[in-house]
């Protein structure tokens, strides 16, 4: 990894149906102990229908390049206790050495 690791994640992933039929995480963990680089960051935009500047708050995490850890799982800060829904995940091409993987969060907790 060549980020510097500021805490350790865990990979929640999985889904059920409820008596209603509506579906629910399991967070049936896939991996744990992941090195990783977390750092939240805010932005602030505006809009074609709306002109007053918001401020957004949105996480970026880098994680080792095999991690296995896709769009929809959840990732739970083992120091904060903190879980984000993983929205993208993104690596750079480097024919010579594994670069980490990227990966978008939003909070959820």
């Amino acid at each position: 990894m060549q980020a510097i690791a500021t805490t350790r994640v865990t990979v929640l992933r999985g889904t059920a149906t409820d008596d209603y039929g509506d579906e629910q995480d399991t967070n049936t963990p896939i991996a744990t102990g992941i090195p990783a680089s977390l750092t939240e960051q805010t932005r602030r935009v505006s809009g074609r229908e709306n002109a007053t500047p918001r401020i957004v708050r949105y996480a970026v995490a880098r994680v080792p390049a095999r991690t296995d850890i896709s769009e929809n799982d959840r990732v739970l800060d083992e120091r904060t206790g903190a879980t984000y829904i993983v929205d993208a995940v993104s690596g750079m091409a480097n024919p010579t050495i594994e670069v980490d993987r990227k990966v978008d969060l939003r909070r959820t907790t």
